[in-house]
Formats: structure tokens, sequence, C-alpha cells
């Protein structure tokens, strides 16, 4: 099993309830926590978008995670 720690911002935090968690699964890319993350909040699928950030680093769904890696999860942003 991989631990991933996870920090949320914006609605994620609101839809996750918690601005950061621990979440420990056999997946090891950002396409596999993401399912996982769905799974468990269907909410975040309301998200036009949801950027993630493997180690203060942009990533796309393929990226490989190793555990102990921390994840952001960036929600769309509006303003003007």
């Amino acid at each position: 099993m991989n631990k991933y720690t996870i920090r949320a911002f914006g609605i994620t935090k609101d839809i996750i309830g918690q601005r950061q968690l621990v979440v420990e699964t056999a997946v090891h890319t950002v396409e596999g926590l993401k399912v996982v993350l769905l799974e468990k909040y269907p909410a975040l699928s309301e998200l036009r978008s949801l950027v993630v950030a493997v180690n203060n680093q942009y990533a796309d769904d393929h990226q490989v995670l190793k555990s102990e890696d921390e994840i952001a999860l960036i929600p769309p942003v509006s303003g003007g």
C-alpha cells in the first residue's frame, strides 16, 4: 500500500471537509488516485477541472506516484 498526503484547496477543501488527509491505497498514478478520491468524494466530479500537483510540480494523469508523495488538489479559479 502507498500512503499519500492530500492537500485540498478552495472548493476541494469544502468537498473533502478538511484541508489535509492521508490516503492509503494500492494505486500508483495520478489517474488512479483521482478515481479513488472520486469514489470517496463524488462531488469532486462536479468540478469543471481539477489540477493536481505532486510534490509542488504540476502533474498529468499518467504521472507515477511514490509512497509519501504530497498531492495538491487545485480547483478551477475564477475572478475578475
